[in-house]
């Protein structure tokens, strides 16, 4: 998620460790080098809202803006709730997403009561 909201420039924290979502039923990817936080999604909540970007000629796959906000809900308790607002106020301030995007993958990701005072004061 951190990793992906830099990406995004939707965050002043830089991350330490790289975000990877994997399927639940997935083995963990063990990575000596590099600094990993796997978190586990299964179905629509791992396959929806990915783009494919090519960085230094390495295709990468990212959740959008709009999957990564309410992926940062989702795990507000690990990140910070401050970081997840920030990221919200930035993706729509950055007009990223939209307020139909965030309620959608919101209701994805089952964060949409978390998040519904924040979406209904951005309206």
């Amino acid at each position: 998620m951190l990793s992906a909201l830099h990406f995004h420039d939707l965050t002043t924290q830089l991350p330490f460790e790289v975000w990877i979502a994997i399927d639940n039923k997935a083995r963990k990817p063990k990575q000596e080098t590099l600094a990993l936080r796997v978190v586990r999604f299964s179905g629509d909540a791992l396959n929806a809202g990915v783009e494919e970007h090519i960085i230094e000629n390495i295709r990468i796959r990212v959740y959008n803006p709009a999957k990564t906000v309410a992926d940062c809900f989702k795990y507000r308790n690990k990140i910070g709730l401050d970081v997840a607002l920030e990221a919200l106020k930035d993706c729509l301030d950055k007009k990223q997403c939209t307020i139909d995007q965030l309620w959608e993958y919101a209701r994805l990701c089952r964060v949409s009561n978390v998040m519904r005072p924040y979406l209904e004061s951005a309206q």
